[in-house]
């Protein structure tokens, strides 16, 4: 299955609540994550919180994006950092009926 997100919402400083299209739901702190040139204008909460979906994930204006493979791979490691007594976990799966 070819991974998506599906929905994105902002909860707060640099967290991003992602539900891509596997059913898993999660939070996402990318403050690690926003180094490089691209990346510098999201060091602005302002500007961090203007993202959109746009390609399949989530993206801002000025064209820097994170794919969804990393976005997932960073939320179940941060889910498993949680586990392992940091904090309760944010990772939760959608039940369908």
């Amino acid at each position: 299955m070819f991974l998506h997100v599906d929905d994105a919402d902002y909860v707060e400083d640099y967290r991003i609540c992602i539900r891509f299209n596997n059913g898993l739901s999660c939070e996402v702190d990318l403050s690690s994550s926003l180094d490089g040139p691209v990346f510098e204008p999201l060091r602005d909460l302002d500007y961090f919180r203007q993202f959109s979906l746009e390609g399949n994930t989530v993206s801002w204006p000025n064209g820097a994006d994170f794919a969804p493979e990393y976005l997932y791979d960073l939320a179940r490691s941060q889910s498993e950092a949680e586990r392992s007594g940091r904090r309760e976990p944010s990772v939760t799966r959608d039940v369908k009926s």
